[in-house]
C-alpha cells in the first residue's frame, strides 16, 4: 500500500491550468466565465476528493468488518 501521489498531481495540474484560463479571461474582460471555469473547477476536485474518501471509508469498513 504505497502514496498515491497521481492524485495530488491532478489537483495540482488543475489548479495551474484554472489560473492562466482564469488570468486570461479576466485580461479579456470575461470576468464571469473566469468566475465559472474557478467554479467547475472546484467542483472537479471536490468530486475527486469525495471518491478517494469514500474508498478510505470502504477500506475501513472492510479492515474491521463492518459489513
Amino acid at each position: 500500500m504505497g502514496i498515491n501521489v497521481d492524485l495530488i498531481f491532478k489537483i495540482g495540474g488543475i489548479g495551474i491550468l484554472l489560473s492562466v484560463l482564469h488570468s486570461v479571461l479576466q485580461k479579456a474582460g470575461k470576468e464571469e466565465w473566469a468566475y465559472a471555469a474557478n467554479l467547475v473547477g472546484i467542483v472537479l476536485v471536490l468530486t475527486m476528493v469525495i471518491k478517494e474518501v469514500s474508498n478510505l471509508f470502504d477500506t475501513v469498513k472492510t479492515m474491521f468488518n463492518l459489513y
